[in-house]
């Protein structure tokens, strides 16, 4: 057989697949399995937002777009920037992507040459090693603790910075802690990148899910450095329409166009046209948002409470629709802990292997809360006199 890319055989598959593979299977062989492992919204999407998808339909929009988005989208992200974030860009600093995960990935390739660092705060999201790692780039994880709400210390990112280091992430709400980084701490970030002269990679896909505390970009305070990593997929419900968006210096985002340009072209131009109703009819928008986020926040505090009380120490998030729980007291091995929770009590979950959380795993409250009381009841049954 000819050969397979060196590059992909070390490339690890992604865990929440893995683990949401698995529940899949398991429920396509009849057993009612509690899937918490995607971070995916239940949610259908705003009304307004499919009616607009049914117009481009209607009115033909069926062909490629420029690369890097239509110019109608592009125009409705720089809006919302400015709007939501008092941040002003021009449409040709805003590029449109098949989903987040591309957005991020044009940027590493556009920053990073082989050899050179970049920075991440653990845990983490899968996809940033990943694809630091496709990119030829080394990731050099920076440990946040549970009890500090897993928000990362100024200090130590300043400690991991060297002379190969070119991008510092920053990842705020986040997946898969639920963290939402304090404005000193961003600001603190972005102060280091400043001096040091770093890229800053804020992904900030979560903005709009906050319960606690207060949303702020990297962009705020060093625009000129920052990309942000945007989308439809969280806030809108959108997940399988694969839009995503940056924003950042008009340099970077050419590089990244062109490198898009290369691999998949437009993103899906239907979709475009629906988002272009998502980011300009504001009021419609914002109340689905507030709909779905209390929905999220009693979901929050059910499970939190629940995990809490069966022994299994669960720290609050203020954001997205993650928590980080420690399972030690099921297994000292989180992936062993993960597989006896399907495989006995079926709930899926996604162990913190490669999240680099040992001993935790990740549950997705971006479910119904039948589902989390249903979660919660098996798992005490499960475990018992274990906890």
């Amino acid at each position: 057989m000819p050969q397979i890319s060196e590059a992909l055989k070390a490339l690890k598959a992604s865990a929440t697949v893995a683990f949401n593979t698995k529940a899949t299977e398991l429920k396509r062989s009849g057993v009612d399995v509690v899937a918490m492992t995607a971070g995916e919204p239940d949610f259908q999407p705003p009304e307004h937002v499919i009616a607009a998808a049914h117009e481009a339909i209607d009115k033909g929009m069926t062909k490629y777009t420029p690369a890097e988005g239509t110019a109608e989208l592009r125009e409705a992200v720089a809006e919302k920037f400015r709007r939501e974030n008092g941040l002003t860009y021009a449409p040709n600093q805003i590029s449109a992507s098949t989903g987040g995960k591309q957005v991020l990935y044009n940027g590493f390739m556009a920053v990073l040459n082989p050899g050179d660092e970049v920075i991440i705060p653990a845990p983490y999201w899968v996809s940033y090693p990943a694809q630091v790692q496709l990119a030829g780039g080394v990731s050099v994880p920076v440990t946040t603790r549970p009890e500090d709400g897993f928000i990362p210390s100024v200090e130590d990112i300043e400690a991991a910075i060297t002379a190969r280091t070119r991008v510092i992430v920053i990842n705020s709400p986040s997946n898969p802690t639920g963290a939402v980084y304090p404005p000193e701490v961003v600001r603190g970030i972005s102060e280091l990148a400043q001096r040091h002269d770093l890229w800053l990679f804020s992904d900030d896909l979560y903005e709009h899910l906050v319960y606690d505390g207060e949303f702020v970009s990297a962009a705020t305070f060093a625009q000129d450095r920052t990309l942000i990593i945007h989308g439809a997929s969280k806030a809108y419900a959108l997940t399988g329409w694969r839009i995503g968006y940056g924003a950042g210096p008009q340099e970077l985002i050419k590089a990244m166009n062109k490198l898009q340009g290369q691999v998949t072209s437009s993103a899906n131009a239907l979709a475009q046209h629906a988002v272009v109703a998502a980011l300009n009819e504001v009021e419609k928008t914002r109340a689905f948002i507030e709909m779905t986020k209390e929905a999220y926040k009693a979901r929050r505090d059910v499970l939190v409470g629940g995990l809490n009380r069966l022994g299994l120490k669960t720290p609050t998030p203020q954001g997205a629709f993650y928590v980080m729980s420690d399972l030690t007291p099921i297994h000292k091995d989180e992936t062993e802990a993960a597989t006896l929770l399907l495989e006995h009590a079926h709930v899926g979950v996604v162990p913190g292997t490669d999240f680099d959380a040992p001993g935790q795993a990740r549950f997705s409250y971006a479910t119904s809360m039948e589902n989390i009381e249903k979660a919660l009841e098996r798992i005490e049954a499960f475990v018992g006199a274990k906890v």
